[in-house]
């Protein structure tokens, strides 16, 4: 079956981004897979996944942005 395209932002505390994060890189550190849930659907990020950081400034305002990109198995 097919998944639809998504894009969805979601805003976290400070705790709950750093527990994300702490999780996340326990997974790259062991080479396992790494399971999230965002806006009710659970994602599964392959154990193979790259990783890169992407950095965009505006006048008014900075992004920076951790990404995972991989295939679905």
């Amino acid at each position: 079956m097919a998944k639809t395209n998504r894009d969805i932002e979601v805003s976290y505390t400070r705790k709950q981004f750093s527990e994300k994060l702490r999780r996340l890189a326990d997974s790259i550190e062991s080479g396992k897979a790494f399971r999230i849930q965002v806006g009710k659907e659970r994602i599964y990020v392959s154990a193979n996944a790259t990783f890169n950081v992407e950095h965009e400034r505006a006048a008014d305002s900075e992004e920076l942005e951790f990404q995972l990109k991989w295939k679905p198995e």
